[in-house]
C-alpha cells in the first residue's frame, strides 16, 4: 500500500486508514446508528462547550512537539538520574518477558502498541460527542491534557533510559523486528529518555477508566477499551520500551487524572 511514498508518509497513511476503518466499524456497532445520526444535532453545541478544553490540549501538544528537545536538555543537565535506581528495583524483569517472546505475540503486540493505542485515543472522541451531554467529552479532553502536561513535567524532572538502552544484549526493540516500518513513526515522537512515566500506559488506562464510568451507556466499549488498554500496557514492557515501574507510574498518573476530571469537570 502506498509504495511510491516516503516511508514516514506511508506509515502515517496506513495508520490513519486503519484507525478510520476501526472508528467506522466501532461507531456502527458501539455508538449505534441512532446516536450517529444525532451527531448533526449534538456536535455544534458540544464544540462550543469543549472549545476551551480543545485549546488547552492543543497548547500542550504544541509544547510537547516543539519543546521536547529543549526540555530533554534541561532534564539531562538538572534532572534526577533514575535509570540505575529503576534497574536496581526491578532488575531483569523486561528481559525475562522478552525471553518468552514469539513471532506471533510480537506482531500482535506491535500492532496493539501502534494501532490499538491510536484507536483508544480517537474513538472515544466520537463516542462521547454522540451523547446528549458534553460532560464526558470534556472530561476526556481534560484528562488527555493533564496526562500530557504532568508527563512533560515529570520527563523534565526525571532523566531515565528504557531497558533496551540499559540491557542491549538482553532486551531488543521487538517493535521493529516484525514491523520495521514503525520505526519511521516512533522516531518522530519518542525520545529515549522519556520513559518515566509511560504515557502509553497512562493514556490507555485513562480511556479505559472513563469508559468504565459510562458502562451503562456503552457496555461493549467498556470491555473493548479494557482489553486494548491491557494489551497496550503489556506491550510497552514486552517490546522493551518501558520498565515495569514506568507502567506502574503511568497507571497512578491515569487514575489521578481521572479522579481530578471527574471531581472538577461537570
Amino acid at each position: 500500500m502506498f509504495p511510491e511514498l516516503s516511508p514516514l508518509i506511508r506509515v502515517v497513511l496506513v495508520l490513519v486508514s486503519v484507525i478510520a476503518a476501526g472508528v467506522v466499524v466501532a461507531g456502527v456497532t458501539i455508538v449505534g446508528p441512532r446516536r450517529l445520526r444525532g451527531l448533526v444535532r449534538t456536535v455544534p453545541g458540544h464544540l462550543r462547550e469543549v472549545a476551551p478544553y480543545v485549546g488547552a490540549l492543543g497548547v500542550i501538544l504544541v509544547i510537547s512537539a516543539f519543546g521536547r528537545e529543549g526540555l530533554q536538555s534541561v532534564s539531562q543537565l538538572y534532572g534526577l538520574y533514575l535509570t540505575g535506581t529503576i534497574f536496581a528495583i526491578e532488575g531483569e524483569f523486561v528481559a525475562w518477558l522478552q525471553s518468552h517472546a514469539t513471532d506471533g505475540a510480537t506482531r500482535l503486540l506491535s500492532w496493539t502498541y501502534v494501532y490499538g493505542y491510536a484507536f483508544l485515543l480517537v474513538f472515544p472522541l466520537l463516542a462521547y460527542a454522540a451523547l446528549e451531554e458534553s460532560t464526558q467529552l470534556k472530561r476526556l479532553l481534560a484528562a488527555y491534557t493533564l496526562n500530557y502536561a504532568i508527563g512533560l513535567v515529570v520527563y523534565t524532572i526525571v532523566f531515565a533510559h528504557g531497558p533496551r538502552n540499559v540491557m542491549p544484549d538482553m532486551v531488543t526493540s521487538l517493535l521493529y523486528t516484525t514491523t520495521p516500518d514503525f520505526q519511521h513513526l516512533t522516531t518522530q515522537i519518542n525520545i529515549r529518555s522519556n520513559v518515566f512515566p509511560s504515557l502509553h500506559t497512562s493514556l490507555s488506562v485513562t480511556v479505559a477508566a472513563l469508559a468504565y464510568r459510562t458502562r451503562d451507556v456503552y457496555p461493549l466499549w467498556t470491555v473493548l477499551s479494557g482489553i486494548l488498554a491491557t494489551g497496550v500496557v503489556f506491550s510497552t514492557m514486552y517490546l522493551g520500551i518501558h520498565w515495569a515501574l514506568d507502567v506502574v507510574a503511568g497507571i497512578v498518573l491515569a487514575l489521578a487524572c481521572v479522579w481530578i476530571v471527574c471531581e472538577y469537570v461537570e
